[in-house]
This record gives C-alpha cells, structure tokens and sequence, in this order.
C-alpha cells in the first residue's frame, strides 16, 4: 500500500465500541481491505467489479493508529492532524429516530486549523449528497477529485485556519469511510439492503456523538449547502445550545414534492437496474453502475439551469460524431461525464439512502410543523440562496429567512450556475463566509 492519504483511526474505549485488539487491523497495522476506501480508476468497470465484490479497489488505505486518552472518565479521542489526513472515529451504538440500532458506528473525519487551548473555534463544514470529508486539497490516492471548496479553507481564506479549526465528516450512511451500507456489518458481511433507514436528524445524532467522544461541547459554527444545510438546520433545532452560528445554503425547511418526484425517479434508476440485486450486491462481482449513472444525469441537470447548459451545448453535436448516423449531442456527452465520474467513487447504495435521507427531510417533524421550529431556532444564522437554482428554488430559502428566529441576514445570490453556485461563485460565497466567520466570534 504505497502512497496516498493516510487513514488515522481514533478509537473510543467503550464497552460498546471496543473490538477485539488483536484481530483488528486497525491496532496491528494489517491492511483493511473493505470496499468503502474507493482509489481513482481510469476503468470503470474494474470500479464496478471491486465494489461489487464487496471491497476496495485494489491498494486499499494505510491506517496510522492515533493514541486515544483511556484514562479519562469519558473516553475522549484526539482530532486528526490539522494538514488534512484523514481519521477513523468509532462512536460507539446509535439509536437512529425510528428505533434501529448501530453497532460500533465509525465516521471518517478530516482537519485543518489548531484546535484553541479553550476548544471554542471548531467549524463544522457540512458536505452535500456526493460530496465527503475533502472539503480542500488536491486530488490523491483516496480523493480522486480536489477538494470541492477549495479555496473556502486555509490561511487567509474566508475560514481562516490561522484562528478556526475545521472539521468536516463524511456523512453517517456514506462511502468514503464512515458507517454505511458497503460497511461490515457485525457478522462480517457488508449491511447492504440490511443497512437501516436514516434521518438527516440521524446524521446529526453521529456527528453530535461525535464532538462528545471528541471532548468538544460547542461549536463556533456550522456550515453547509443542499444536504448539508439540511443537517445545519437540524443541529439549530437539534442542539441550538452547542452552536454558536449557522451559514445554511440552498436548501429549505422540508422536501418539496418536486425534489421529492426528482429523486424518488433516480432511486428508481438505480433500483431497477438488475445489479441491484435487492441491495445486496455487494460481494456478487455485479454492482448497479448503469442505473446510478442514469440517477447522476437527471440530478445534474437539476443542479445546472436551461440557460446555462444552453449557452454552452445548444443543439450541437459532439465533436467528431453525428446524433444523424448514431452519435451524441454535446451535452448528451457532458452528461455521460458526469456519470462516469461519479460512478468512479461513489457505491449507488449509499445514493439510494442519502436521496431517501433528502425525501424525510422536514424541520417540523414532531416540532409542531415548520413554523414552530423556525421560530424557536434561534442559533444566530445567515441564509443564502440561489436565484436560478431550480432545485431548492429561492423562495424556499425566503421562507427560512422570514421564519428562522435567528436569522440576521438573507443573502441572494446572482448566478447562472443554478443549484450548483454554492459551489461555483466562489466570491458571493466567500463573503458569506467572511460574515458567518464574524457571528461566530461574536456569539462563541
């Protein structure tokens, strides 16, 4: 195993956390060869076999045991170093909001920045649906891809880690290394269509355990787009006592039936695919690689708008080739990009439960509705939303605006690029950050 990030895993000694040390890779330095550490392919189909087979590609991820303090009343683990590296957290059992049990839950965390001697400066970065714990850096062994907020984070930056520290998971039910389907399960096996259903308030149930085994009681903010701003809002609601400022980006306060029609019909893609094989394809040699390319083409063009993707593609063919005599259009192969790419990192069962997550999400669930929850979240915050984004239209954001109790500023953000602007206008972007960085230091 030569090169790439480093994996640390953090342990936490607990009755229900704790695995037998010596068969565990993790305390002998052994490769652990499970499916979720996905390398860069240039071939997708020894992507899909890999996964299929219910492991990594080939290589797998060295991981660099971290000294946890067991002597501590609570069990508490250490961060990950501050470059980046990547860390193991194991969390213990979670209760999930419709009862299920998870055994021995791990989530995959990254760091950058030095955690204040008060432990008072810890901004939680909040990735959307495909996104992971790579919020900036260069590709690599285990990230195929750069940072998806490079620029956002560092020296300087708009988070500047010469005072916060940030933090940032990939998401409980994901596929780059925390708890989820393509994950062992306790007989060994991956969880595949055993795996439980979860909650956007499960997600923020790990990542509350999370900080408690980490020793950190109180965030400076929490920040997040789509579906990471659903789990910004539910941490306001959730723990409003252990945040001090919230940035919520492009989302709302509940699915809509139009998000909820739009990816009901991409799990619908995967799932009809016939290597979904029920969920349980993991280990058979056959994953559903064609179905959640399909799902990765009507999600992408909700991300982008008609006049964007119009300005660029028209009608035109793809170079070389004619839509006439069986070629493709231009955009048609832009499209098939986007799917290819996502098909080289990510485990379509994981999209199934992350887009089931999105359908659930409703910040007024047994809060007596949406109204109610608005205004008794009264962490200060700033929304901001899209006015071409067609997939949380800005009305949605206006909506928690007006309702948020603590909101202090909405901010509309002017941009052709749709969904995907809290992405792509890196300087509207940056100022928000610039202003939610200012909350922070005033309410922490």
């Amino acid at each position: 195993m030569s090169g790439g990030r480093r994996y640390v895993p953090v342990l936490v000694a607990s009755a229900l956390a704790l695995r037998n040390a010596a068969s565990n890779p993790l305390f002998s330095g052994a490769r652990y060869d499970r499916w979720q550490y996905p390398r860069p392919l240039h071939d997708r189909d020894s992507y899909n076999s890999a996964i299929a087979a219910g492991r990594g590609p080939a290589g797998g991820s060295h991981r660099v045991k971290v000294s946890t303090d067991r002597t501590a009343a609570v069990p508490v683990a250490q961060l990950p170093p501050s470059d980046g590296t990547v860390g193991v957290i194991e969390i213990g059992e979670l209760t999930l909001e419709n009862g299920a049990r998870l055994p021995a839950v791990e989530l995959v965390v990254q760091r950058w920045g030095e955690l204040s001697p008060a432990m008072d400066n810890v901004v939680l970065i909040e990735h959307a649906l495909t996104g992971d714990s790579h919020v900036v850096g260069e590709p690599d062994a285990d990230h195929p891809q750069p940072g998806w907020w490079n620029g956002m984070v560092g020296p300087g930056a708009p988070i500047d880690t010469d005072e916060w520290c940030v933090v940032a998971t990939n998401v409980l039910g994901g596929c780059q290394g925390s708890t989820g389907p393509g994950s062992p399960a306790p007989d060994g096996t991956p969880w595949g269509a055993r795996f439980p259903e979860i909650s956007i308030r499960d997600q923020v149930s790990a990542e509350l355990r999370l900080f408690d085994v980490l020793g950190i009681d109180r965030l400076a903010a929490a920040i997040g787009g789509s579906m990471g701003g659903m789990r910004v809002l539910e941490w306001m609601l959730c723990a409003p006592e252990r945040l001090a400022a919230a940035l919520v980006l492009a989302v709302g306060a509940r699915a809509t039936a139009d998000q909820i029609g739009t990816q009901t019909t991409q799990i619908a893609a995967i799932t009809g695919d016939p290597d979904w094989q029920g969920g349980n394809y993991h280990g058979t040699g056959r994953a559903p690689m064609a179905g959640m390319g399909i799902a990765r083409r009507i999600a992408h063009l909700t991300y982008r708008t008609e006049v964007e993707l119009d300005s660029r593609f028209a009608n035109s063919p793809q170079a070389g080739e004619d839509p006439w005599d069986g070629g493709r259009y231009a955009v048609q192969s832009y499209l098939e990009y986007q799917a290819e790419k996502l098909c080289k990192r990510f485990d379509p069962a994981t999209y199934v439960l992350l887009s089931e997550a999105m359908n659930r999400h409703d910040i007024g669930r047994g809060r007596g509705g949406i109204e109610a929850a608005m205004a008794r979240a009264e962490v200060p915050c700033i929304v901001g939303g899209i006015d071409s984004d067609r997939l949380y239209p800005l009305h949605t954001q206006r909506e928690l605006a007006e309702g948020l109790a603590g909101c202090r500023h909405f901010e509309v953000i002017s941009s052709r690029d749709g969904h995907d602007a809290f992405l792509t206008e890196a300087e509207a972007i940056g100022k928000l950050l610039v202003q939610t960085m200012g909350l922070a230091r005033t309410h922490r």
